[in-house]
This record gives C-alpha cells, sequence and structure tokens, in this order.
C-alpha cells in the first residue's frame, strides 16, 4: 500500500521561503514519479514540480522555475520543496503525489495515482 504525507506549509509574507516536506513509503523500487501539485481556490489544479526517481530527473513549471527547488533526504523516500522567493500567487493547497506509472518526470496530473492530504501555504503581500 503505497501512502503519501505531507508536510510543512504555513503562511508567510511575501519574498519570505517556506519548506514542503513529502514522504512516501510502500513502494518497492524506485521507478515512479514524485510530483507536487498545487490548487488555488476556484483554479485549476497545476503541477508545479517532480521528480522521476529512478533517473532523477526534474520538472519545474515556469511559475516556479528558479524560485523552488526539489531535494531527497533520507535516501529516496523523503522529498523536499524548498520556496524561496514566494509571492501573492503561490497561494494555494499543496499536494504531494506519486505516479508509478510515470516515465520522466513531467508526468500527467492523470498519473499520480497516490496522494497526501494536502498542506495550505498562504503568501500575503
Amino acid at each position: 500500500q503505497v501512502q503519501v504525507v505531507e508536510s510543512g506549509g504555513g503562511s508567510v509574507q511575501a519574498g519570505g521561503s517556506l519548506r514542503l516536506s513529502c514522504v512516501v513509503s510502500g513502494y518497492p523500487n524506485n521507478d515512479y514519479c514524485v510530483g507536487w501539485i498545487r490548487q488555488a481556490p476556484g483554479k485549476e489544479r497545476e503541477r508545479i514540480a517532480a521528480i522521476y526517481l529512478r533517473d532523477g530527473s526534474t520538472y519545474y513549471a515556469d511559475s516556479v522555475q528558479g524560485r523552488f527547488t526539489l531535494s531527497e533526504e533520507n535516501g529516496k523516500n523523503t522529498l523536499s520543496l524548498q520556496m524561496n522567493s514566494l509571492k501573492p500567487e503561490d497561494t494555494a493547497m499543496y499536494y504531494c503525489a506519486a505516479a508509478v506509472t510515470c516515465l520522466r518526470a513531467n508526468a500527467d496530473l492523470w498519473e499520480y495515482s497516490y496522494w497526501g492530504q494536502g498542506t495550505q501555504v498562504t503568501v500575503s503581500s
């Protein structure tokens, strides 16, 4: 049974930083993707960052490129998302998810079959 658990999040002023962590457990190998997806009220879900653990390749959306960084901790079952230079438009619920059928870091949203409970990020101006 694959489980995904996020932590981190919170409130910060514009220009500040936050760090999110995601632990994925229960998958027998590293041939899958872990991604961060966010959803703001009234907006569609947006893939913002992902890593294909098999080869370490990463994907970042244009909206976060250069400000957000993925990193692996404690082997490959903990992924962190360091978010710097936060903007009010980054305010959203952030979800970590695992895609066990992905073949590349830029996996489509529908490929993410295991989701965490979400963590709120609020950026004030």
